[in-house]
């Protein structure tokens, strides 16, 4: 018997905009972006949600009150 379940809504993560950055992480070979944070001093990249869509783009930046552009990095 197959059990329908609702789509979960991942938890709204808190980042620092000392410590962090906004960015997305693009490949070189396939085109898929991720939308994340980049840590300042260790450049580790903290995957958030996977960008396919302007409107995915425009959702990452309403949720964590980020504003202008965001650094894109391959």
């Amino acid at each position: 018997m197959f059990r329908f379940l609702k789509k979960q809504k991942k938890p709204v993560l808190s980042y620092d905009p000392e410590k962090c950055k906004p960015a997305i992480r693009s490949s070189i070979c396939t085109g898929e972006k991720v939308a994340g944070f980049k840590d300042k001093t260790t450049g580790a990249f903290t995957e958030i949600m996977l960008l396919q869509t302007d409107k995915d783009l425009e959702e990452f930046k309403a949720r964590y009150g980020i504003e202008g552009e965001v650094e894109i990095f391959y």
